[in-house]
């Protein structure tokens, strides 16, 4: 319980408020209400406590956000210094010292080509602002019959229009199809990882359909848009190392612009900043959020070329300019968390802490969940995991969407000291950076424990 308003509140009154007021995302309201409660009451390094003084090891970063835990003192100091100045300027026409300083430290982090920032407030935002960016890119250079973009099949780059158009998941945003506009897509490869061993992968036939589609239709295609090495939201699934670099390589054969929509991916998730640093890969446009602000403060940034910037540049009434913004574009605090963020995470893969805590990740993954009965299948790259339930995985048979045991086992798992989220029946492990040793071995020996407490 809480002091609110000098008045004694109980989670009984929490909940309340939340179930006569609330409209959660991505939930099913008549499902939510009927299932326990939890209020979260604070926070520190990768554990959350709820209102009655419990406490959960917080197993998907609170939506693979979290890079250096809750409640970190070095970023809060960073707010705390930056509140004492300034807690918000605007960016439309106006500059401010957080902001700039973000924009000169994320441009040496990226690929060489790319050196212009603009900054937002989602994921879904960023790439928003990249399919726009490229669409009037092609009219200003005189080519406006580029005018469509290509993804790939499970993608997912956000919940506004222009990102739905370019997702392909019909779950999701199957339902808006008729409003969005058309697009191409092409086939998925295939990829089973775990520790760094691939176990089974599949590439020729995706890059094969890829290449077909843009030899017959690259004169009129802006644009190419992928989330690189995992597609999070289709359920960790992978793509081998090397296809984001043939991927480009196609995209510059047959002059498309190529977006990486490294939202989730980047800032430390599988090891470094970015994966096109990994690949040597120098897309037109790139799209950061979540761990940019290490999980405390909404914030995006889409980065491109000089050359992209240039074809913008006119009189004001050529009105060749970039008309897109949003009211809390380079929030200060933000930037400023995004500023302590770097700093911190620079250290974190400089000296091969990042790097020994992903090994550990797998290897724990792989001892706890590789031979349970119910798991079919489980797939790890940095510290993301999937682990595919199912009723035996020696048969080919999966549970009735309307048994709902990826939330049951969920639920279970809260009574283990874990706060997790199913997507189906697929659970998807995303922790804080930061985690330690013994966190994962908490993590995955409970996890185990939460399975068979549903299906034994």
């Amino acid at each position: 319980m809480v002091i609110f308003e000098e008045t004694l509140v109980t989670d009984t009154d929490f909940n309340k408020w939340d179930h006569d007021h609330s409209w959660h995302p991505f939930t099913q309201m008549e499902e939510y209400l009927q299932c326990p409660q939890i209020q979260v009451d604070r926070g520190e390094g990768c554990w959350l406590w709820d209102i009655d003084g419990n406490r959960y090891l917080d197993t998907n970063a609170s939506i693979w956000t979290n890079v250096h835990g809750h409640n970190d003192k070095d970023i809060n100091e960073a707010i705390k210094n930056q509140l004492d100045k300034v807690a918000h300027s605007t960016y439309l026409g106006l500059s401010h010292t957080a902001g700039s300083e973000l924009a000169h430290r994320l441009i040496p982090l990226a690929p060489s080509n790319l050196n212009r920032v603009f900054f937002s407030d989602n994921g879904s935002n960023a790439v928003e602002i990249a399919l726009k960016l490229s669409f009037q890119y092609w009219q200003l250079v005189g080519q406006p019959e580029k005018k469509y973009a290509v993804s790939m099949e499970g993608g997912y780059h956000g919940d506004t229009f222009g990102a739905m158009s370019v997702s392909k998941n019909e779950t999701f945003h199957g339902r808006f199809n008729n409003w969005c506009f058309p697009s191409f897509s092409f086939q998925a490869p295939n990829c089973i990882e775990v520790n760094g061993k691939v176990i089974n992968e599949n590439s020729s036939e995706s890059l094969k359909a890829l290449e077909t589609l843009l030899k017959k239709e690259s004169a009129n295609i802006a644009c190419l848009i992928m989330e690189p090495w995992i597609q999070g939201a289709a359920g960790m699934k992978l793509q081998p190392k090397g296809f984001l670099k043939k991927v480009a390589d196609l995209c510059n054969v047959h002059n498309v612009h190529l977006i990486l929509d490294e939202v989730f991916v980047g800032f430390g998730r599988t090891g470094n900043f970015f994966v096109c640093n990994e690949e040597n890969v120098e897309p037109d446009f790139l799209c950061l959020a979540k761990g940019l602000t290490a999980g405390y403060i909404p914030m995006a940034a889409t980065l491109t070329s000089e050359k992209i910037y240039q074809k913008f540049l006119g009189t004001f009434e050529s009105f060749r300019a970039f008309f897109h913004g949003h009211t809390f574009t380079g929030n200060p605090l933000a930037c400023a968390v995004a500023l302590k963020n770097i700093e911190k995470l620079e250290h974190l893969i400089d000296h091969g802490h990042l790097s020994e805590t992903i090994y550990q990740f797998g290897s724990l993954l792989e001892k706890f969940s590789g031979k349970h009965p119910n798991v079919r299948e489980i797939r790890q790259r940095g510290l993301a995991a999937a682990i595919d339930l199912c009723p035996d995985k020696n048969k080919n048979e999966n549970f009735p969407v309307s048994d709902r045991i990826g939330l049951k086992v969920c639920i279970e798992a809260r009574k283990q000291g874990l706060l997790m989220r199913p997507l189906c029946d697929t659970l998807l492990i995303v922790p804080p950076l930061i985690i330690n040793e013994e966190e994962m071995k908490y993590l995955f020996s409970n996890c185990v424990k939460a399975i068979d407490g549903v299906l034994k």
